[in-house]
């Protein structure tokens, strides 16, 4: 706000002398002083009501919550933290990344931010960076899931299959039903050339996931090359076809995303897996049903 001078009103009325009246002097109205401790408090308060809010996966008023508790305690590294993540939970890495990184100077030693940043750099496709983070991270908490599951995919990113590997074995020993990390070991193996054990990683990540899709069409790509399924007769009478073909169509038919070569590459399905995929893509009922998606 640009504060007006008095000067030349008060000139004004000493020019006038006894002629103004008393009642015209000029008055300074009051302003209340901000309470700034108030303020931190207030924004903390609604900084934990948006983490509420985002844990029953209401991350749209989460989020209109959080950026007002940023205003309120804009010097909190918490509630800095809590609305980068959410910017990140919503792809918008640009404007978590700001965030996230004043929160680290702020907290240091706060390990979910240092993996927060780490997610965020992963999806900026900066697997060096983001490793770096993430091994900060955890090095404070060494048995996070999630984070170990980020650090094996920067690198696979980085094509450092065995090291991939290990963070993710090391993440499922941290939590068994974590099918994503055992998803991923079949990404890596694939990669490698080793279709089979990929394949029967992927069994064991829909046998904990359920119902997912990944691992579906991960099984019908791979089979579908595995088993000469490009050739009517074979995709016909063999049964691993039928499987191949089955799987596939659940997965797509879940989600059309999967239909999009690159959603996958997004999803870390590397070049071979890539191909065999779109093989796969190419038969006759898979295509029909890409078109209808």
């Amino acid at each position: 706000m640009l504060k007006r001078s008095l000067l030349p009103l008060l000139t004004l009325c000493g020019l006038l002398g006894a002629t103004l009246p008393a009642h015209s002097q000029a008055l300074t109205p009051y302003v209340l002083p901000l309470d700034y401790d108030l303020m931190t408090e207030q924004g903390q308060f609604l900084a934990n009501e948006a983490q509420q809010l985002a844990e029953f996966q209401q991350f749209g008023r989460a989020l209109a919550l959080a950026q007002l508790a940023a205003q309120l305690a804009p010097n909190d590294g918490q509630v800095l933290a809590l609305l980068g993540g959410l910017y990140l939970q919503n792809s918008e890495v640009d404007k978590a990344l700001p965030l996230l990184e004043e929160a680290r100077t702020l907290l240091p030693e706060n390990a979910r931010v240092l993996f927060a940043l780490g997610s965020a750099y992963l999806q900026q496709d900066n697997p060096q960076l983001a490793s770096s983070y993430l091994e900060q991270g955890l090095q404070i908490e060494p048995n996070n899931p999630s984070a170990l599951f980020d650090l094996g995919n920067t690198y696979f990113k980085l094509g450092q299959y065995p090291q991939a590997i290990a963070q993710f074995e090391q993440s499922v020993a941290a939590e068994p039903d974590f099918w994503p990390s055992v998803n991923n070991i079949g990404l890596v193996l694939y990669e490698q050339g080793e279709a089979q054990r990929a394949v029967e990683y992927w069994r064991s990540s829909l046998e904990l996931a359920g119902n997912e899709p990944e691992p579906k069409l991960a099984i019908a790509a791979a089979l579908h090359a595995q088993e000469n399924c490009g050739v009517a007769v074979l995709r016909a009478s063999s049964a691993a076809c039928q499987e191949a073909l089955r799987l596939g169509t659940e997965a797509l038919e879940q989600d059309s995303r999967y239909a999009d070569i690159e959603f996958l590459k997004t999803n870390l399905w590397g070049d071979r897996l890539l191909t065999s995929t779109s093989a796969f893509f190419e038969v006759p009922d898979i295509k029909a049903l890409i078109a209808e998606l």
